[in-house]
């Protein structure tokens, strides 16, 4: 077993350096300014795509500068303005339920741990582990559709539990590895490991992949 655990860490050592390699601008495709628009973002992003949500954003922070702002707002005029990334009357109730929140609970800061964020309203393991990782440096991993497909195929992982396999994956992968990863599985799963058309043939992943169509 021990065997085991080390040959795949080194497999997914050599698998982060091959796509580090092939995607060096991978970044968070979400446009944010500050930890909080990050946090509004993600919130969005639930069942809507980011590129749907960076074409909402740009309004959405120029109206709302501030956590007081999205606290204090007019809720039916905020889910108006967030209508276009679908299910905009939960979304407008949880983006101004965690403003709120952040606001009596936190000094108007957004909090810097998973316990606290994960208590904010709306807020679940895949947008506090965004925030974290993103904002505030923290080792953290999200699990998205493409990391539940991408980790399966890759055979690092036979679930497709997010929490589970955030477990699994924290064991093979480098802790200096955790945030970026998610960015380049997204590359890669949008460029060449497409769900329905995976383009085996182009993947710098084939001979260490044991579900290539080769």
């Amino acid at each position: 077993m021990i065997k085991e655990v080390a040959a795949e860490r080194i497999r997914a050592a050599e698998i982060v350096k091959l796509l580090k390699t092939e995607y060096t601008k991978a970044q968070c495709s979400l446009n944010y300014k500050t930890d909080h628009q990050l946090l509004v973002a993600t919130i969005l992003s639930a069942q809507c795509t980011d590129k749907r949500v960076n074409q909402i954003t740009p309004n959405l922070f120029e109206k709302y500068k501030s956590v007081e702002s999205f606290a204090y707002c007019d809720v039916e005029a905020l889910s108006q303005d967030i209508r276009s990334a679908g299910y905009h009357n939960s979304k407008a109730r949880s983006i101004q339920g965690s403003a709120l929140k952040i606001i009596e609970e936190y000094n108007g800061q957004v909090p810097t741990n998973m316990t606290d964020l994960i208590d904010l309203p709306g807020v679940g393991r895949k947008t506090a582990n965004c925030v974290l990782g993103e904002c505030f440096d923290v080792p953290s991993m999200v699990i998205d559709t493409h990391m539940i497909r991408i980790m399966n195929l890759l055979g690092f992982s036979k679930t497709k539990n997010v929490v589970k396999m955030e477990s699994e994956l924290m064991e093979i992968f480098d802790k200096k590895d955790w945030v970026k990863l998610t960015h380049i599985i997204i590359e890669h799963g949008r460029a060449v490991c497409i769900a329905r058309r995976p383009q085996c043939d182009k993947c710098v992943l084939a001979e260490l992949c044991p579900n290539n169509q080769l």
